[in-house]
Order: C-alpha cells, then sequence, then structure tokens
C-alpha cells in the first residue's frame, strides 16, 4: 500500500516588520509589504510564488510503501519555489527574481512503522543590503538568505505529523497541511539579525540552521480584521515591547485594541499564565463590553511589536464576536 501526504510554507513580509531607514523604498512605494497568503493555499504553489504575492515557499512531498504494518521504501517529492520581488516605478511595475539555491535533502529515515522526511528550501533575496563585518572596510553588501526547513513523518497506519523545525528570521513563514489549510505559523521576525548575521556558515548551506518559534493560527475573524486595521484609512500606532514587559495589566481601565503584529505574549489572570498568544492575535476587546477594565495582564514573553487602534475603527459586532472566543480563563 502506499500512502502519501505534504507540508508547504509560505513567506511574506508582514506590515512595519522592516525598521529604520530600509524601510524607506516601502514607504515611498518603491518596494511593497505583503497580504496575509489567506486560510487556504491557492491549488498552483508556481503561480503563487510567481505571483509576488509570497517571497517563496517549500513545498515538501512524500510518498511511502507499507507492507505488513512496516515501510518498506520512501521518497521525496515536492520542491522549493523562489517568488518575485515587485517594485513600483512611476506607471512602470517591474519583477525581480530571487536566487534559488539547492534544496537538501536527507535521505529518508525510516524505522519501522514510521518514516522521517527533512527539506530545506530557500535562495537569496532579490536586491543586496549593507551589513557590518568585523574586517576593513566594516561594511558588507550581500543579498541575505531566506529559507525553511520542513519535517514530514508519515506513520504506516496513514497518520502524518507536520514541523516547521527550523527557518530564517526573516520574513514571516506560515505552515500549510496537505489540504491546504494554515495550521502553525512562526511568531517571531528579527530584520536586523537576518540582514547582519544570516549568511555563509550560519544558514543551512553553510551547515547551521536557526530554530524557528511556532504559534498557533489566530481565527479567520482575527485575520480579516487584521487586514482592516493594517490597510485602512487610519494608521495605527505601533508599540514596541521589550520581553517581561506588560502591555496592559489586569484593572487598568482602556478603550483601546490591539493587534500583535510580531512575537509571542501571555495572558495573565490572577496571576497565572493561561495562554501564549502569537502574531495577528488581536486582544483588549473585551475591556470595551465589561466596563472598561483590562480582565487580563498582557505580558511580552518575547520582544513584540503591537498596533494599537480605537475602538471605533472596529464595529461593535466583531468587538463581540471576538470577546465569545476570547474567555480564557473559562477554556
Amino acid at each position: 500500500m502506499r500512502i502519501e501526504s505534504s507540508v508547504t510554507t509560505v513567506s511574506w513580509i508582514p506590515s512595519e516588520a522592516i525598521p529604520g531607514l530600509i524601510r524607506l523604498p516601502f514607504e515611498v512605494g518603491l518596494g511593497h509589504y505583503d497580504d496575509p497568503p489567506g486560510e487556504r493555499l491557492p491549488a498552483s504553489i508556481p503561480e503563487l510564488a510567481a505571483s509576488g504575492e509570497i517571497r517563496f515557499a517549500n513545498d515538501l512531498r512524500a510518498w511511502a510503501e507499507v507492507d505488513n504494518g512496516r515501510i518498506v521504501d520512501a521518497g521525496y517529492g515536492g520542491r522549493g519555489w523562489i517568488g518575485v520581488t515587485r517594485v513600483e516605478l512611476g506607471p512602470r511595475q517591474l519583477s525581480f527574481p530571487a536566487i534559488a539555491l539547492p534544496d537538501i535533502r536527507p535521505e529518508p529515515a525510516i524505522e519501522g512503522t514510521t518514516v522521517r522526511f527533512i527539506q530545506t528550501s530557500g535562495g537569496k533575496v532579490a536586491f543586496p543590503l549593507p551589513r557590518k563585518v568585523t574586517r576593513p572596510p566594516f561594511v558588507q553588501i550581500a543579498p541575505p538568505l531566506v529559507w525553511t526547513t520542513l519535517a514530514l513523518t508519515l506513520h504506516a497506519d496513514g497518520r502524518a505529523e507536520r514541523e516547521l523545525v527550523g527557518a530564517s528570521p526573516f520574513p514571516r513563514h506560515w505552515l500549510y497541511d496537505d489540504q491546504g489549510v494554515l495550521i502553525k505559523k512562526s511568531g517571531l521576525t528579527d530584520f536586523r539579525t537576518w540582514s547582519d548575521e544570516i549568511f555563509g556558515a550560519k544558514t543551512p548551506w553553510g551547515g547551521a540552521d536557526s530554530p524557528a518559534l511556532v504559534t498557533e493560527v489566530e481565527s479567520a475573524l482575527e485575520r480579516e480584521l487584521s487586514r482592516t486595521i493594517m490597510r485602512g484609512g487610519a494608521r495605527p500606532a505601533i508599540r514596541k515591547l521589550e520581553a517581561g514587559r506588560a502591555l496592559v495589566e489586569q484593572g487598568d481601565t482602556g478603550n483601546n485594541l490591539f493587534l500583535l503584529l510580531d512575537g509571542i505574549l501571555s495572558v495573565e489572570v490572577n496571576g497565572e499564565a493561561l495562554a501564549e498568544i502569537g502574531p495577528g492575535a488581536i486582544l483588549g476587546e473585551r475591556a470595551l463590553l465589561e466596563g472598561g477594565k483590562r480582565t487580563a495582564t498582557l505580558r511580552a514573553v518575547t520582544a513584540c511589536r503591537v498596533a494599537e487602534v480605537s475602538a471605533e475603527q472596529v464595529s461593535q459586532e466583531a468587538i463581540t464576536e471576538l470577546a465569545r472566543g476570547h474567555r480564557r480563563e473559562e477554556t
């Protein structure tokens, strides 16, 4: 009997993810941030990569032959797909492809009733960036590398386990199952580390990988509202938090909503941590419905970036629906 499955990542640049002067091309329209890819992948990964809507995709597909309950043979399918960078020059739009590097695939690891596949895909971005080095002239101009490392474990009974085991610190990486459904996402982007340090030996092609901080998926409503907040008319205020700092304290008064752009926040009630929340989550809505008092402390587990918006930018119906799903002290 033959069994097959897959796991895919798509990588994209979220709003406000680039700091300092390097974001200038994005501000004047030469470069662009990306819209979130969506809850489901389109049917064609090559077309998605070629569209410029994502930066690259890692599509790991695999098969295994099962005989008498044991896996006797296995092999890879799929590949990495490098995207393009779109640049606006007046009325013209130009596309610059990134440079793909060879996929890295160890031999399938067969152990009786299971087989594990690992695939690293990625490449060099389309444009070089300056970075500091320790030798004269102390600045090097070179394109950084982007990648993800996926693991897929097939069981003889047909089950499949999917993991994002490594990734470049930038940009954002989303993980999809064999039905094209979003199941996990990377929780932290670090542009400075990526642009300054990720080259040569500090990449999978140099023998090293970077672990990926993986978080759960937010609700479809939160994804819809995040687009409204970041792409709407009023630009939100962006706040940065160091690890360990509180965004709000339980019992504080407040009438603003928060969209977590990057990093991990802990939700604490009466001093007890109830959940950890990743990018895309919208928080703070219960204070708007329950007398203006914060019902939980939100504390940064990692460095975080948060968009802060007034309640008027989100409909009352959406706030009520969000609150129904956010009673974490009851669940």
